[in-house]
């Protein structure tokens, strides 16, 4: 099948899943009418924007030193990659966010594009998790749990749907794994 035909077919298929999804996006974005809620959420999701995993990987090799600076440079290394593949994926698949296809739903945070398809918060959260988890796993009390806050506060906040959420996890999944098997055998 060639490239544009398969994401022509997703393209349907993620407009099919819309109508089906909507009901799980109305119902949670109606907990952040609840003004802490809302607020939690948002909060989680600016820290996803990056500022928690580039304050990480910031300070690894100012904590433990220089020689865990391949730590730093792994997380970069896979989070490009990362971003690449979600570049790539969103400005084909052009899904529209359920709060512009939904007006019940309210926005309750910050836009950085149009799109929603995959969700990127998610796919860098997991990505990141799965790496750190891996040379320390002892934060796993930590990151898990963060990761699936920022995964849910997309779709609270009306920004996701939750197939958008499962596939970030998918594709954050696969690339940490990924480049594990280079970076932990090197």
């Amino acid at each position: 099948m060639s490239t544009m035909k398969a994401m022509r077919k997703t393209r349907y298929l993620l407009t099919k899943a819309s109508d089906y999804e909507m009901f799980f996006c109305t119902s949670f974005n109606a907990i952040c009418r609840n003004s802490y809620i809302k607020e939690f959420f948002t909060i989680i999701s600016r820290l996803g924007d990056g500022i928690f995993w580039y304050i990480i990987m910031l300070g690894i090799p100012i904590i433990l030193g220089i020689e865990s600076l391949n730590i730093s440079l792994h997380m970069l290394t896979a989070s490009i990659v990362a971003y690449l593949v979600y570049k790539l994926i969103k400005s084909n698949t052009k899904r529209p966010r359920p709060f512009s296809k939904n007006q019940d739903i309210t926005l309750g945070g910050r836009v950085l594009d149009k799109y929603s398809f995959p969700s990127g918060h998610t796919l860098h959260a997991v990505n990141f998790t799965i790496i750190l988890l891996s040379y320390f796993p002892q934060l796993a009390f930590v990151l898990i749990p963060f990761s699936t806050l920022v995964a849910l506060s997309r779709v609270a906040l009306g920004l996701h749907y939750p197939t958008d959420v499962i596939c970030g996890t998918l594709l954050g999944t696969a690339i940490a794994l990924f480049s594990c098997s280079i970076f932990l055998t090197v």
